[in-house]
């Protein structure tokens, strides 16, 4: 098969589109022909600095496709589903290999493009918001990064529920997009405080949930503008700051919380949150959800899909077709 594999860590250009073996299948494992792989934030991270035993290594999470094979002991797929798939790694390459725990079918009236956006982006953005953010109808949720693909899902999932949104973006014009999908009220942190902005919005009160996915600086001023008893979730790095020691001193007398998140863990350790992605699926097939992409690139120019994202100009996801 061919596949976009990196033989070191680093920037775009690491990329190279080679043919390499195709994967191995277990007895528990589906063998899928990619046909959309959905770029991660997390698969920037990992061809950037991270930890990789072998390589050539190829990167990427999520993608979703066709099954073409499946391993003696699968259960619940046959050969021709068509499926969206999670992983640490493999995404980027013609076909992948996946045990049938970390695979979904897609539901008819879901298309194959929309689907492989979905388990990440938007099972983190429901679990962050309900699981663990425990959000309510008449509360006000503040989501970073409004305009990338868990932003997106998030604006729609708490306005759903009931929600004031605000969201943060870099540009005006983002924002003014993003009303489309549930938010109330924008804050570009290019040029506002957004602390600021968030107890001027709430009439001083703060948010009662914030969904982070920038940390560094960006999580300690988050949680400046949580309400009492607000609930902080902090799940990836988008920032690309060093570790910054946080100051939690004002926290415990606004018996305030801060949760750190990742989705995989939940995939791996609790079985509901298997379902919680297929109801998504479901939602989304119905159309009371939508997934939104921004561009699309073709698996052999990864490292010109790479450098987009970085330079922080989508709108929603990018995608790769093999």
């Amino acid at each position: 098969m061919k596949a976009a594999v990196i033989y070191e860590v680093g920037g775009p250009d690491v990329f190279r589109y080679e043919v390499v073996a195709d994967p191995e299948v277990g007895p528990k494992d589906l063998l899928v022909r990619m046909q959309f792989v959905s770029i991660e934030g997390g698969d920037t991270l990992n061809r950037l600095r991270g930890e990789h035993p072998v390589f050539p290594h190829i990167v990427g999470y999520q993608a979703a496709g066709v099954v073409e094979s499946i391993g003696s002991g699968v259960a619940n797929f046959e050969k021709g589903d068509r499926v969206v798939t999670v992983g640490q790694d493999g995404s980027h390459a013609e076909l992948r290999s996946v045990n049938e725990l970390f695979a979904w079918k897609i539901p008819d009236g879901l298309d194959t493009r929309a689907a492989s956006s979905v388990p990440v982006p938007w099972g983190t953005a429901h679990d962050c918001l309900f699981e663990f953010g425990r959000i309510q109808a008449g509360e006000t949720a503040l989501i970073h990064a409004g305009a990338s693909g868990v932003g997106i899902a998030a604006i729609q999932l708490a306005k759903r529920a009931g929600a004031t949104v605000l969201a943060t973006a870099s540009s005006d014009q983002r924002l003014e997009r993003l009303r489309a999908y549930g938010m109330d009220h924008g804050i570009n942190y290019a040029r506002e405080d957004f602390v600021v902005k968030v107890r001027e919005l709430t009439e001083g009160r703060g948010a009662d949930v914030i969904v982070d996915s920038i940390g560094g600086s960006n999580l300690q001023k988050s949680l400046h503008c949580l309400a009492y008893r607000g609930r902080c979730l902090t799940f990836g790095d988008a920032g690309r700051e060093e570790t910054t020691k946080l100051d939690i001193s004002t926290m415990r007398g606004n018996n305030q919380s801060l949760t750190g998140y990742f989705l995989g863990a939940e995939l791996f350790l609790a079985p509901r949150a298997h379902q919680m992605v297929a109801d998504i699926l479901d939602d989304m097939a119905k159309g009371s959800l939508e997934a939104v992409t921004d561009k699309e690139f073709t698996l052999e120019r990864a490292g010109e899909a790479h450098a987009y994202i970085e330079s922080r100009q989508a709108f929603g996801r990018v995608l790769l077709t093999p």
